[in-house]
């Protein structure tokens, strides 16, 4: 493998890996890279758990490249500095999400939307500058490029806002390109209630939205509305309240990664209503014209965020002290919580507790 015959990669590292399409996890010795120049060492906290790491460990997209360490909701403590760096100090607290590096010369590079460079690398499963193999926050160390590393705000704790780097992120940025930081008074929806979308409520009510929940899952609405502040609640499947919510919404937000159709979700849109895809069904979705061309909507799709956008979302959340409802475990229940995360028994996130591991 390309890692192992990287020279610079003499760091001997304790993490957790799935070695086959089975998914499961297992503690995995490797190295990482020495820190260079440009980069910092993290002594890694806390790392959350994501969709996609599910999706990685099992192969489910047909491009993981075993042994594969996942994880790029990392939250923890600068130990290193390369000399380059003049933005960070030692024990800064920081966080990385889910880019590792990117071409550094392309339009979207320049203009501060990296991620959308079509040479972007990721946290795990990615390729390196270098050539090696990224491996992700499932680890006690992470080596980063400074570029793809943000603060992580003082007054926010660092297990809850670890999956901000994933999941906030990913809501946050389609949230700014519909204009709702700017304009509060709109009628938000928000698809989906789990990793994603319960984090989109918290930021949509913050930001002065009026904010409906659209849910398969009638047993949520309690929770939605007296937790996480919605205002609103419509079960998908049941016609006479998605028939009364026509036409209200002026932004949705679609979390699910579930197969559905958005058809019906695109009749709760206003006229020139915006539905934002942030969720990444493995099939195609179904997309019928009539209610695009009836309701002059909008759809379109949002990859995270931009480095500069992802330091952004974090003051946000720091000054509204938003963060993600986890569940801590240890690095020996991650296949229990990928089991149950496949399930969607989770509120509403997993987040590793990696440090607690290590303490003597």
């Amino acid at each position: 493998m390309a890692l192992q015959s990287t020279p610079n990669h003499t760091q001997t590292v304790s993490g957790w890996a799935a070695h086959d399409s089975s998914g499961k996890i297992v503690p995995y010795i490797f190295k990482r890279r020495e820190n260079g120049v440009n980069d910092v060492t993290i002594k890694v906290m806390y790392c959350g758990i994501c969709h996609t790491d599910l999706h990685h460990v099992k192969n489910d997209w047909g491009i993981t490249m075993y042994p594969v360490v996942p994880g790029h909701e990392i939250t923890g403590v600068i130990t290193e500095v390369g000399t380059n760096v003049k933005n960070f100090k030692i024990g800064n607290r920081v966080g990385v999400g889910c880019l590792a590096a990117s071409c550094l010369e392309c339009e979207f590079c320049k203009n501060l939307q990296e991620n959308y460079c079509d040479q972007i690398q990721f946290t795990y499963n990615g390729i390196f500058w270098d050539g090696s193999i990224t491996y992700g926050g499932y680890s006690n160390i992470l080596v980063a490029d400074h570029r793809y590393v943000v603060n992580v705000p003082d007054n926010l704790p660092m297990d809850g806002a670890a999956p901000l780097l994933c999941a906030g992120i990913t809501v946050f940025s389609p949230m700014k390109d519909c204009r709702l930081l700017e304009s509060p008074g709109k009628k938000v929806g928000i698809v989906g209630l789990g990793g994603l979308g319960h984090v989109a409520v918290k930021m949509a009510k913050a930001f002065g939205h009026h904010v409906t929940v659209i849910s398969t899952s009638p047993s949520k609405e309690i929770e939605a509305k007296q937790r996480l502040g919605a205002d609103c609640f419509i079960v998908s499947t049941n016609d006479e309240q998605m028939q009364s919510g026509k036409r209200a919404l002026d932004v949705i937000l679609d979390t699910v990664s579930a197969h559905h159709s958005l058809g019906p979700i695109l009749e709760l849109l206003r006229v020139n209503g915006t539905l934002a895809v942030v969720g990444a069904p493995g099939r195609p979705m179904e997309l019928p014209s009539f209610p695009l061309i009836f309701g002059k909507r909008a759809v379109k799709g949002s990859m995270t965020g931009s480095m500069k956008e992802t330091q952004e979302m974090l003051d946000v959340c720091g000054k509204h002290n938003i963060t993600c409802d986890v569940e801590v475990i240890k690095p020996d229940q991650i296949n229990q919580a990928l089991d149950r995360l496949a399930k969607n028994d989770v509120r509403y996130r997993f987040v590793i507790d990696i440090a607690g591991n290590f303490k003597l």
